[in-house]
This record gives structure tokens, sequence and C-alpha cells, in this order.
């Protein structure tokens, strides 16, 4: 019985092309999940060129569609056919490997940053202290701690509710940030407190970076009026406590100490206010 090398090939092309227009979904999906970026365009590119070779094939194949006799035309057929399985396949892998590298990064954003602020959460803060220490002693650097508390925050919540206490310390949160230096750590240390890590930072200079924060937050609005609620404009006042790192080497759990004695000051003193652990004697 004689083959028909024309049906074959047509088969070979039917099923690639198929396979190949299957490609398209997870390359586009892909895509979509990328920044903008050389990336992106790259990948634009690639499967610009994987739609005009689908269309180009499949031109050809309608203009030659009963003029395949050849054994060679089935050889470019196969060829084509398991080209096209290729690209599916590395479409679904590249998809696959983008979505475990999302889900890995989300679970490391996760580990770190406090869901509810945005900030750095305790457990990362204790380690990025510990590491910031050792590096600036290695390297004779200064080193300075902020522990910031909203005064009467009780109050907010208590008047307003948790959901406004929320809101309150998310936007708290964003001014914080945006008003910190790029070398500084900010972290969610409990509460309502924010300690703020700064290295290369000397006793003075956290002193400024400290007032200038405290001011910012005094005349920011951190909630605007809400008619429908009835609530009025939120303000908002903060206590900082700053200390530094001696000439004694001291360990993470000794700077929190006096970090937190120098805030406990400041509170005590009438809140709203910068207070410098000054070294008396050793903890």
């Amino acid at each position: 019985m004689e083959i028909d090398i024309s049906v074959i090939i047509n088969i070979f092309v039917f099923v690639g092309v198929s396979i190949l227009g299957i490609s398209f979904f997870p390359i586009r999906k892909l895509i979509s999940q990328l920044a903008s970026g050389g990336i992106r365009r790259k990948w634009k590119l690639l499967s610009g060129l994987i739609f005009l070779f689908l269309f180009g094939y499949i031109g050809y194949n309608v203009i030659y569609w009963d003029k395949f006799f050849d054994y060679l035309d089935l050889v470019i057929s196969i060829v084509f056919f398991f080209s096209a399985v290729l690209i599916l396949l590395v479409g679904l892998l590249t998809m696959q490997t983008a979505i475990d590298l999302n889900q890995i990064h989300t679970l490391r954003r996760d580990n770190i940053i406090d869901p509810l602020m945005g900030i750095y959460n305790r457990r990362y803060f204790d380690v990025q202290l510990s590491v910031e220490i050792k590096r600036a002693y290695r390297y004779n650097l200064p080193l300075s701690m902020l522990l910031i508390d909203i005064d009467h925050f009780k109050k907010i919540n208590d008047a307003f509710g948790h959901y406004i206490g929320d809101l309150v310390l998310q936007n708290l949160s964003r001014l914080l940030q945006k008003n910190v230096r790029e070398t500084d750590m900010i972290a969610r240390y409990g509460g309502e407190e924010i300690a703020v890590i700064a290295p290369h930072t000397s006793i003075s200079n956290a002193e400024i970076l400290a007032q200038r924060l405290r001011l910012e937050i005094e005349k920011s609005i951190i909630l605007p009026a809400n008619n429908y609620e009835n609530r009025q404009e939120i303000h908002l006042t903060i206590s900082i406590g700053v200390s530094g790192l001696g000439e004694k080497n001291i360990d993470a759990q000794m700077l929190i100490k006096k970090t937190d004695q120098a805030l406990y000051q400041a509170k005590q003193e009438g809140r709203n206010r910068v207070v410098i652990f000054k070294d008396k004697k050793d903890l």
C-alpha cells in the first residue's frame, strides 16, 4: 500500500501549528506578569517572532498543500512539529519557574515584613541589628538606634476603634518611610512602637534625624476629616529615644535597653520630644 506523504505531512503541520498556538497562552501570561523593562520587551519580541514563524509556516503549507511528495518534506514537517513541542515546553516551564520564584519572593517578604504597616517586622529587625553592630565594631563606624512611640495611641483606638487605629499606623508608617534615609532600616518593634537602625550615624546626627521625624509627624495630618463618620482630622505626636554604640563592646540587647530607657524618659518628661541616652554607667 502506497503511503500518501502529503497527508502525513499535513497531519504533522496541523498538530504542530495547534501546539504552537497553545504555547502562546503560557508565554502571554508570563509577559503579563513581568515588570516593564528589558526582560518584558525581549519576551514580547520572542512571542512576535514565534507568531511570524507560525503564520509563515501556515502560509507555506497552504501554498504547497498538494505538492508534498518527497520524504524531505516529511523531515522538515517533523522538525517543525518537535520545534513546536519544544517551544510549548519552554513556555510552560518558564511560566512555572516564574510562578515558583514569585511564591518564594512572597514567602520571604511575608517572613520579614509586618503585614499591617508594610515595614520590617521585629524578627528581621533583631537579626539586622546584630549584623549592623558587628559591622560597626569591625570597621570602627558609628551606629545609632531610634525607638519611636506614638503619644496616647490608646485614646485613638478608644475613640475611633481599631480600624481607624490601623489606618493611623499605616499612614504613620508611610510618612516615616518617606522621611528616613535610604541607608536607615525601619521596623515595627511592637504595638505602636517603631525602631530605626541608623548605620554610619553618630549620636548628634541621629538626634537631628529624630527631631526632623518628630516635627514632620507633628505638622502632618495623619488621617483627614471624614464628615460621613463625623470625624475630625487626626494629628499625632511621637516620643523618640535615641542611643548609639559606645567605646565598649555592647550587643543588640544592650543597645535596645539603652534606647528604650531614653524613650521612657521622653514619655516621662511630657512626650512629644527626643531624648538621647546618656552613658552614666555600664548597663
